[in-house]
């Protein structure tokens, strides 16, 4: 026997015992699962944009990107959702060409009971005090002191100098985000004081999103198993889309699933789900809620994240979004309408009986191969997030145990010892692997992924690289039980 030693010399000749330690058989680490945010910062943040920041609480989240920032509030329900997960957050800049939404509250009347007027803004609470007699000037000013009281909410207000019972309202940044920030009366039912109406004019004229260029140049190389993205614009898609498709590829395998959110009813939805084509992008479509995409699009992928980093396999199927509000009961799609939008790329919510907000059926956003055919094999995240997990434990084995070794064919006479790799022997692993796989319930067909997997040198023909090893597997992964399909057939 000749022992392949790895720092032990061959010409030693000093007396004494020599032992060297390999930790190629004991490496049983699980990736580190980490998940990353991208947002908008406001002035008053510490860290300026661009940079990777470690974020563990919302009290750092408003020092490091600005108290009242999106990517603040993204943070702090991200965090009520998922506490443990490894965040990072990469703040971006307000594009200043760009135009803050704006909005409008008017009440009208003359107050003839004292009470509150709950109003919400992004789904908070704003707690207005009305007191009788209160004309509706008096009220309209009462409303912006409630609104400029809570500096978490997204948007500051003011009086108008001209129509002195109208509050103009405006995002604190820049951007198309700002038009999707809701706001509405009485969300649990509360009473608009008795005497006053108020109008709504909802959010609008915001303008020109970040160039999320600048968070995909800083993300480098570094491994994110999971991203939140707040923006939704046709450029800012494409450029994520691309990342993605570039760190899921052989050279980089560094894959990631990007979770964004989309606000609007069901034909502006289902166009928006047809408009995109990725099966590393899932977007929830979050109807006419209280609460914006951006808030959606991080307790989404916090709830994911926390099922996914345990089991990639498992659907993720009645996980409650936790801080999620529901949209109003006369806005909720009907089955036929989500079912439609499972057909458009975009995953789908229910809503409990007790309010609280589900995933139903999280799906990405691919619906087509390359020649425009339906395509549904990258339909549910758990089939890129389960490979994902498969390429690292083949990763994992390959690189651990065999970090050094020589290669030869298979009908090489190898001294036992020697660190050399062959044909049958990489099958050997590989199909062990897939018992182990198949133990955890990410794989099936063991008897299958045995005839099919093939393992050559060079180009299996005595010609090629003669120093690689080239391998085709074809692993059947598990699906999910989503249906249950039962015929009853009864008697008399």
């Amino acid at each position: 026997m000749a022992i392949a030693f790895n720092e032990i010399p061959q010409a030693l000749r000093i007396p004494g015992v020599y032992v060297e330690f390999d930790n190629s058989l004991a490496n049983n680490a699980d990736p580190q699962f980490k998940l990353l945010v991208i947002g908008q910062r406001l002035a008053a943040g510490s860290v300026a944009q661009g940079v990777p920041t470690k974020v563990t609480s919302a009290g750092q989240a408003e020092d490091y990107f600005g108290r009242g920032s999106m990517l603040a509030e993204q943070i702090k329900h991200l965090l009520a959702a998922n506490q443990w997960i490894d965040l990072t957050a990469i703040a971006l800049d307000e594009d200043a060409t760009g135009a803050a939404a704006t909005g409008t509250i008017t009440p009208a009347g003359t107050a003839v009971e004292t009470a509150t007027l709950a109003l919400y803004i992004a789904g908070q609470q704003v707690r207005v005090p009305v007191v009788s007699g209160d004309s509706q000037d008096a009220v309209a000013t009462a409303i912006a002191d409630a609104i400029n009281a809570d500096d978490t909410l997204p948007v500051t207000a003011a009086v108008d100098g001209t129509v002195l019972n109208q509050v103009n309202l405006t995002c604190r940044w820049k951007g198309e985000t700002g038009n999707d920030i809701d706001i509405r009366l009485n969300y649990y039912g509360e009473k608009t004081p008795k005497g006053l109406t108020v109008g709504i004019g909802a959010m609008a004229g915001g303008t020109a999103n970040p160039d999320i260029a600048t968070a995909i140049a800083a993300m480098g190389d570094e491994w994110y198993n999971w991203i939140v993205c707040p923006y939704t614009d046709a450029a800012n898609m494409t450029a994520l889309e691309t990342e993605l498709d570039s760190r899921w590829g052989p050279t980089r395998q560094i894959g990631a699933r990007a979770f964004v959110a989309y606000r609007g009813n069901h034909a502006a939805t289902t166009t928006f789900g047809d408009s995109r084509n990725n099966p590393h992008v899932t977007c929830m479509g979050t109807n006419i809620a209280p609460q914006p995409p951006y808030i959606w699009a991080a307790v989404n992928a916090a709830v994911a994240a926390r099922s996914l980093a345990i089991d990639p396999a498992r659907p993720l199927q009645t996980l409650t979004l936790t801080g999620i509000m529901a949209p109003d009961i006369a806005d909720r799609w009907t089955d036929s309408e989500r079912n439609l939008l499972l057909f458009d790329g975009i995953a789908t919510h229910k809503v409990a009986p007790d309010g609280k907000v589900m995933i139903e059926r999280q799906i990405t956003m691919y619906q087509v191969n390359a020649a425009g055919i339906a395509d549904d094999s990258y339909l549910d995240i758990n089939v890129p997030e389960t490979l994902e997990r498969i390429r690292f434990e083949q990763r994992k084995l390959f690189s651990s145990k065999y970090p050094r070794h020589k290669l030869a064919e298979n009908d090489a006479r190898i001294g036992a010892g020697q660190a050399v790799m062959q044909p049958k022997l990489a099958m050997a692993e590989l199909l062990a692997l897939y018992r182990t796989l198949e133990a955890r319930g990410w794989v099936q067909d063991y008897d299958g992924y045995k005839a099919s997997l093939v393992v050559e040198i060079g180009d299996g023909a005595g010609g090629g690289d003669r120093n690689r090893l080239n391998v085709q597997d074809s692993p059947r992964l598990v699906g999910q039980y989503r249906v249950h399909a039962q015929q009853v057939r009864f008697r008399k």
